[in-house]
């Protein structure tokens, strides 16, 4: 069994909204995740660390849904500021289980447990001091619920968000605080591409960071155990 994980994949199957136009790292990047998704094996676990899928709703996503579920293995996925499909969870897992894609679990409020640990998130939130704050307390709230869902397995846990918490000089210190309070000592995050790969933080107060979008991992799935 290998755990995976990878972020802000961008699949566009359904609707006409490919990366490419960004050019560099992005031209052919459809191609280059569909090679590097190949090697996983049926045993295999795979976290999408949010913006899975440009369709902007379940229905333009499906095509996406139906690409990631071609590969084996199970998938867990979490919420990105792109993923326009997001649902209820009620409607999502309806969604999953009308088109048989019994291999795809979501985070949203709970954690799953996986081959001997606990995985957790949320979206989360980038700091930002014109922040709405009720979005970040609705946040703040999910990622407390899906780290004491975790936690009540008595299992090691994994932390995913879509968002870092700490980037450059700037801190969301209530997501962070969080991270924090729980003893979370290594955090996979999303959302950062290009040019501010240079500011993502690697380690801040004792907890590291690990920055896992597609384009920073050269569209392959970064390899946790």
């Amino acid at each position: 069994m290998a755990l995976y994980v990878i972020g802000d994949t961008h699949f566009s199957e359904g609707c006409n909204k490919p990366m490419d136009i960004f050019g560099g790292a992005w031209t052919g990047y459809r191609d280059k995740l569909v090679e590097s998704l190949s090697v996983l094996q049926p045993e295999d676990v795979l976290v999408l660390a949010g913006d899975f899928s440009w369709g902007m709703s379940l229905k333009e996503a499906l095509a996406d849904f139906k690409l990631i579920s071609s590969f084996p293995g199970k998938k867990v996925f979490l919420k990105g500021n792109h993923d326009y499909w997001w649902n209820t969870m009620s409607k999502m897992n309806k969604f999953l289980a009308e088109n048989e894609f019994d291999t795809i679990k979501i985070i949203h409020n709970n954690a799953y447990s996986v081959e001997g640990f606990s995985v957790a998130g949320s979206r989360g939130w980038f700091y930002d001091d014109k922040a709405d704050k009720k979005i970040i307390a609705r946040e703040v709230g999910r990622l407390e619920t899906s780290l004491k869902a975790a936690e009540s397995t008595g299992l090691p846990i994994l932390v995913f968000l879509h968002y870092p918490p700490v980037y450059n000089q700037e801190v969301c210190h209530e997501i962070f605080d969080v991270i924090k309070a729980h003893n979370i000592k290594t955090v996979y995050h999303g959302h950062i591409h290009g040019s501010g790969f240079n500011n993502a933080v690697s380690e801040f107060e004792g907890i590291k960071f690990k920055l896992i979008s597609a384009d920073c991992i050269d569209f392959t799935p970064f390899l946790i155990v």
